[in-house]
């Protein structure tokens, strides 16, 4: 028998892909922002990962069985998989997740699909999962249940009498009452979460407008307590409902971005610009991220500030996602005929406005590109956190570069006081936004980014795992890694910054919320 009770992650998918070459199967790093938060620690202390491996591609299960089973030793924890019919995975993750809840929660209603075969195939799906989590793990173990792909699994293991500590994290937004109504499924959901130990959310503002939900759904439910973490009873469950904003390994972003490669890939960028000043855009390929308004804001800084023409490149990565989904292709052409019209427009001789590379970068690659970016464009139209803007700040070991960052990210809560925030539906405001970034003072740029650089370090992923563990389980994070603590090197806050000051507005600004130097409505306390 183990001696210690295990971490066990369970999420949509692995941390890995299994993909062919000429030697065979190997698993390899997959991505996103969940993989990019968690594999550190596992990396470091062990545990489980449990997902779907995704589709096998006609590959037997016996064989990725073994290749998992010979990924788990390089990776230094297990990686069990969840295997999912064709059928059932189609209508779960392209049909209810991805084209039913991922368009809903982040409030784009007209894009959302209600399909009764989705929520059966999701179902369907969850069952499957809670059978795994059942099957790999024992009754003092911590079970962390990530995001709307999984929703009803904690109820499904209740149903079936199995005791568990199961706590839920929802990565992305948890939308308002009159949004959240139009779900034929809204009652069950909320049912269905409520078999979790413990539910964390982004922000205040998500929590909010679930207890929202809750009252006008269930108002025979209590919440009590005040602050990051308070308890709702249902019936005769309490639950707790936290505000844990997720971090990422700000220290492992920095050793990159201090190493010799990443200043050489950061030089053959700049001079891929031409040595011109370089804004920079990073996202997976999704209607949520703003990035046709973005380019469009540029395209008006250009038209309203021609000092900018000739002296300013923007560089945008789209990373390729859920191509399965309908309406993902029609966004890409959106997007290369928007940049297509920027570049026709004000193309000149030896200078092109937008470089588009629809494509993966590794990290280092991506770590370089944040170097060389003197603006970092951030700007999704609705988002739980974006860890994209933590990450950029985490590479400027330089104490330089801007930061535009849209109000409606999670991460603005956090990040206001160094940020110049933008409303990404104000074409103008952010064009203005634009040229006032690009030609920002380098002393201001340093004020501000130390501010960011400290809200990062301080409140990184070990912190983010070790508050949500406690809370959840009532013992600290080391109890399931005999002893160790969760982070690999002592914390601390860059020399001389000063982590609680808040910025005087600059001369002129009304420091209202909504301003680009204001904090907006909901922000987190300090």
């Amino acid at each position: 028998m183990r001696k210690h009770a295990r971490f066990v992650v369970v999420s949509n998918r692995l941390p890995v892909v299994i993909e062919r070459n000429s030697d065979g199967l190997r698993a390899i790093p997959g991505s996103g922002g969940l993989i990019s938060a968690m594999t550190p620690v596992l990396r470091a202390r062990g545990g489980m990962w449990i997902g779907w491996p995704g589709h096998s591609d006609g590959v037997p299960e016996p064989e990725v069985l073994q290749t998992l089973e010979a990924g788990s030793a390089d990776w230094g924890f297990d990686l069990v998989p969840v295997f999912l019919p064709e059928d059932v995975a189609t209508g779960y993750y392209d049909g209810f997740s991805n084209a039913t809840i991922w368009p809903l929660f982040h409030d784009l209603q007209g894009r959302t699909v209600f399909e009764i075969a989705y929520h059966k195939a999701y179902l369907d799906a969850n069952r499957m999962f809670a059978d795994r989590v059942e099957s790999c793990t024992e009754e003092r173990d911590f079970v962390w249940v990530h995001d709307y792909h999984l929703m009803d699994v904690a109820r499904f293991l209740r149903e079936r009498g199995t005791k568990r500590t199961c706590a839920f994290f929802l990565h992305i937004p948890f939308p308002p009452p009159d949004i959240f109504m139009k779900l034929p499924w809204r009652r069950e959901i909320l049912e269905a979460l409520f078999h979790y130990d413990l539910l964390g959310f982004q922000t205040f503002r998500d929590r909010r407008n679930f207890l929202d939900c809750v009252d006008d759904i269930s108002p025979c439910s209590h919440p009590s307590g005040r602050g990051n973490v308070i308890r709702i009873r249902r019936e005769n469950r309490q639950v707790g409902l936290g505000v844990f904003p997720i971090g990422i390994d700000a220290r492992e972003f920095e050793n990159i971005s201090r190493s010799a490669s990443a200043h050489l890939a950061e030089q053959s960028v700049r001079e891929t610009a031409g040595n011109r000043k370089i804004i920079l855009g990073v996202d997976r390929l999704d209607y949520t991220k703003g990035i046709p308004h973005r380019l469009k804001a540029f395209e008006k800084a250009l038209g309203t500030h021609p000092e900018l023409c000739g002296n300013v490149t923007f560089l945008q990565i789209a990373v390729p996602s859920r191509e399965g989904v309908e309406g993902y292709l029609p966004l890409r052409r959106e997007i290369e005929q928007i940049a297509g019209h920027i570049n026709g427009r004000f193309t000149s001789s030896g200078w092109v406005p937008v470089v588009l590379m629809v494509r993966g970068v590794n990290r280092e690659e991506l770590v370089a590109h944040y170097r060389a970016a003197d603006v970092a464009m951030v700007t999704p139209l609705k988002d739980g956190m974006n860890l994209v803007c933590k990450e950029y700040c985490a590479a400027r070991t330089d104490g330089a570069g801007v930061l535009v960052l849209s109000e409606f990210a999670g991460a603005a809560a956090q990040l206001y006081r160094g940020a110049m925030l933008v409303n990404p539906h104000d074409i103008d405001g952010t064009a203005d936004a634009i040229a006032e970034a690009v030609s920002m003072p380098r002393k201001e740029q340093r004020r501000r980014m130390r501010l960011l650089r400290n809200t990062i370090r301080q409140k990184d992923v070990y912190w983010w795992m070790d508050t949500f563990i406690q809370v959840a389980s009532g013992r600290k994070a080391s109890e399931f890694f005999d002893g160790e603590s969760l982070r690999p090197y002592p914390q601390f806050l860059y020399k001389g910054e000063a982590t609680d000051v808040t910025p005087s507005p600059p001369a002129g600004s009304s420091g209202r919320p909504g301003s680009r130097t204001a904090a907006p409505v909901r922000a987190e306390p300090s």
